[in-house]
């Protein structure tokens, strides 16, 4: 992946922020002037010290002085309540469109662009790296034009003094502001990039070891897992190690130039023989005002991890699918499907090669071979999860590429060898092949799968929860409720892959009766993979995939 710079990811990061910008503007405004005020009672404090001394520059009674520190110390409050409402109102709000923008991506990119993608990588994607990115939203936009406007305002109000005064506290301001965080920046930005990754490779092998307990424990597999955990934490460690160091050098030298840059000033202004009371307020002037820049370069060492996230998160979100929707296709209504002279490969390895095969309405075609072979990937690209590079796939005479996606979704079912369940209620988890289906359609779906008397049977019947990834259910209870979405999803071509495998002969033959009778009655095609021969005897015809070719 091409790294970007970091003001390509704060730029591509902004375009989000584009309808809360008036909301980003009050944020700014109120910050702003909460910082003057901060700024001005320790000026106006230095100004009594100099009138009682008969010094001060400025005519402003004692009386009306303190009364002044008193309304903007009140008001101080009451504009950095408002300005760290307005930043995390932002923050939280484009958070939450963030994380469903990146759900839409993740929904364009599967499979094709998710296959060999860590599912703990995706998840750190997900939760933590987004989570990172309300430092920026709320911690960053709006300081960088707040230090900025802060420190325009105080430049020009110690440059009324004398002007080499005012471009001195310009240089101090751009010193602390930004150039100690550039400096430091690209060793940080290297860092947090390496620890977001090093996190996401520590969160696989959480995810992996946990969904495998029981194969880690019987293989007695534990202590090695163990181990491979405690060495990729020591990475991480490692790593976090150099951002600590990279924040304690940024904030180190941060703090010696607030303590250092004010006696310049201090020597300047006696230089300059501007006189004793404006030395000590173009000094206070300066040392009260860097609360802004300051806040810049602590906040430089955060923004590697952040920055670091900004790109993981826009990333995906730029990803190009393999397959892009068809908005505006042809929707045709079925009447067979057929690829000719199809050749696929993964990168290098060709899966199928010149393969031709025709599934016509209400046939039952199955689909053999060994493991690898290639039929698998021949349902993948019916369903157009990849494009054909070669050779066509057609679906009532027309290439799938010209079909509008919703459609063809609608005209196809599609089971996968794995069924993934969610921690919902078998009824809801059915409901997910038709979401507007109701109960006795559902029911009626799961009699065809043969799972219905199961479901009775247990405490709440359809109610009952599956259990996180479906860990209640055994392998054939989960088969048989992936195969009830199939089913009830009600597509006129039903593609199966391996749909008996995890069954015994009973519920095999419940099953490959439903399906006889759905292709007799409804005119159902069904492209059915498998290696069982008493699964196959259900087809009307069959085709054999050897390496790739029709055998």
């Amino acid at each position: 992946m091409k790294r970007r710079s970091g003001l390509k990811i704060m730029t591509g990061l902004l375009r989000l922020l584009t309808p809360l910008l008036h909301v980003m503007l009050g944020c700014i405004t109120l910050g702003t002037l909460g910082y003057l005020c901060a700024i001005f009672i320790t000026v106006l404090a230095s100004h009594l010290l100099l009138t009682v001394a008969g010094l001060s520059p400025w005519r402003m009674g004692f009386g009306v002085t303190a009364a002044v520190m008193i309304v903007i110390a009140m008001a101080r409050a009451g504009l950095r309540y408002g300005e760290q409402t307005c930043g995390h109102y932002i923050a939280f709000k484009l958070l939450a469109v963030i994380r469903d923008r990146v759900f839409g991506a993740l929904r364009r990119l599967a499979p094709a662009r998710l296959e060999g993608k860590g599912r703990g990588d995706l998840i750190a994607v997900v939760t933590g790296d987004i989570e990172l990115l309300e430092v920026f939203y709320a911690h960053t936009i709006a300081p960088v034009c707040i230090a900025f406007l802060v420190s325009l305002i105080m430049t020009l109000r110690i440059g009324a003094f004398h002007p080499l005064l005012g471009l001195l506290a310009a240089g101090c301001y751009i010193v602390v502001g930004a150039v100690v965080p550039l400096l430091t920046s690209r060793m940080g930005r290297a860092y947090g990039m390496e620890a977001r990754g090093r996190l996401g490779g520590l969160n696989n092998v959480f995810l992996e070891s946990l969904r495998g307990i029981c194969e880690v424990l019987q293989f007695g597999q534990g202590a090695k897992r163990e181990e491979e955990i405690r060495q990729k934490t020591l990475e991480l460690n490692e790593v976090q190690k150099g951002i600590r160091r990279h924040e304690g050098a940024s904030s180190s030298w941060s703090g010696a130039l607030v303590m250092a840059l004010p006696l310049l000033m201090l020597g300047a202004g006696i230089a300059l023989h501007v006189g004793f009371p404006a030395v000590v307020m173009t000094t206070v002037m300066l040392s009260s005002s860097f609360g802004p820049v300051l806040a810049l370069a602590n906040l430089s060492a955060a923004m590697d991890s952040t920055l670091a996230a900004g790109e993981r998160v826009l990333s995906l979100l730029e990803e190009a699918p393999e397959t892009p929707d068809v908005l505006t296709g042809r929707t045709p209504d079925f009447s067979g499907a057929s690829v000719d002279h199809l050749t696929f490969a993964y990168e290098e390895e060709e899966i199928l090669h010149d393969l031709s095969a025709q599934f016509g309405k209400g046939e039952i075609v199955a689909v053999t071979g060994k493991s690898g072979s290639g039929k698998s990937t021949l349902l993948k690209l019916l369903m157009r999860f990849w494009n054909a590079p070669r050779g066509s796939v057609r679906v009532s005479g027309i290439d799938v590429g010209e079909i509008e996606t919703a459609h063809l979704r609608k005209l196809e079912s599609y089971m996968t060898q794995d069924t993934d369940l969610f921690n919902v209620s078998i009824r809801d988890n059915i409901r997910i092949g038709r979401l507007d289906a109701s109960d006795e359609e559902v029911e009626d779906a799961a009699r065809k799968a043969s799972i219905h008397d199961f479901i009775l049977t247990l405490p709440k019947g359809y109610d009952t929860k599956a259990g996180e990834l479906g860990d209640t259910l055994s392998g054939g209870e989960k088969q048989r409720i992936g195969l009830a979405r199939a089913f009830l999803h009600n597509a006129p071509l039903l593609l199966l892959d391996e749909p008996t495998s995890n069954l015994d002969s009973l519920n095999e033959g419940v099953i490959l009766k439903a399906l006889r009778e759905e292709s007799s009655e409804s005119g159902r095609s069904v492209v059915l993979v498998s290696h069982r021969k008493s699964t196959l005897a259900v087809a009307d015809r069959a085709y054999a995939i050897e390496s790739g070719r029709l055998s």
